[in-house]
């Protein structure tokens, strides 16, 4: 039997953007070698469409997708929990053995660049992490830890702690967390 491949969930607020993006894109780049999921604390009703178009400009389909909450199920069961953007917030609950990281994605709109331009450099980090993470992850190494290009986990930021995660899809560890922003309250469920 083939060992389970890793499974990756990205969180944001809506679910129609940036976790979207980052899962189509890690899809796009390795197909079922990873298994990928993409859901929201506060899902919104629809994707976003410049999100959609600028994907679209690189020949991924996302059109598709629907947005979705994160449930206790899905924080379970996977290997790494990527929270994009600094305002959706995932606490650890009971059972779940995904280190938490949080990547803090690049936001032209605070420079004054908006539109496709925004969300064409919104994309393309968002790309390079994916990158970044699938290296990782087809070499067995789990979490990266910081690199020069700004990205961040959890364990950097000091919100979480990232336990060992092993390329079999198990994993060890515990994490608190604190901040702000929206998040979801799951509790023990």
């Amino acid at each position: 039997m083939a060992p389970k491949p890793p499974a990756v969930l990205f969180v944001c607020v809506k679910n129609g953007g940036k976790s979207q993006m980052a899962a189509a894109l890690l899809r796009h780049h390795e197909g079922d070698a990873v298994e990928v999921h993409s859901a929201g604390t506060r899902p919104g009703s629809a994707l976003n469409a410049q999100s959609t178009e600028a994907i679209a400009e690189l020949g991924v389909d996302m059109s598709d997708a629907v947005p979705k909450p994160v449930t206790a199920e899905l924080l379970r069961g996977v290997d790494q929990v990527i929270v994009i953007g600094g305002d959706a917030v995932i606490e650890p609950i009971g059972a779940m053995t995904a280190p938490i990281i949080t990547w803090r994605t690049d936001e032209p709109s605070l420079r004054g660049i908006e539109g496709m331009e925004r969300m064409r450099l919104v994309r393309d980090d968002i790309d390079a992490r994916v990158r970044a993470l699938l290296a990782d992850l087809v070499t067995g190494a789990g979490t990266r830890l910081g690199s020069s290009d700004g990205q961040q986990d959890a364990a950097a930021d000091g919100r979480h702690r990232a336990p060992e995660l092993r390329r079999d899809g198990t994993g060890t560890g515990t994490g608190t967390g604190t901040g702000t922003g929206t998040g979801t309250g799951l509790g023990d469920m």
